[in-house]
């Protein structure tokens, strides 16, 4: 799936290693390795938290859109 692919090429582009993320969201790195390969569902918060942190939209972590910009906030 295209989400999990997407986590972990931001992270990589990022140069950023599975524990950073992890403290970025308060989880161990084992907890967050699930989640980049897909034996565990995001929950919404950290999909929010991620989307924030990299600054693109949840429809690209999603993998429903290729462009990365967020939207602007109301």
């Amino acid at each position: 799936m295209e989400i999990y692919e997407n986590i972990r090429n931001l992270r990589e582009d990022n140069d950023l290693t599975q524990t950073d993320v992890a403290k970025i969201l308060h989880i161990s790195q084992r907890a967050y390795s699930h989640y980049e390969t897909g034996s565990r569902e995001i929950p919404i918060p950290f999909l929010i938290e991620l989307s924030k942190y990299y600054n693109v939209s949840i429809d690209y972590l999603l993998g429903q859109t290729k462009i990365k910009k967020r939207y602007p906030a109301k």
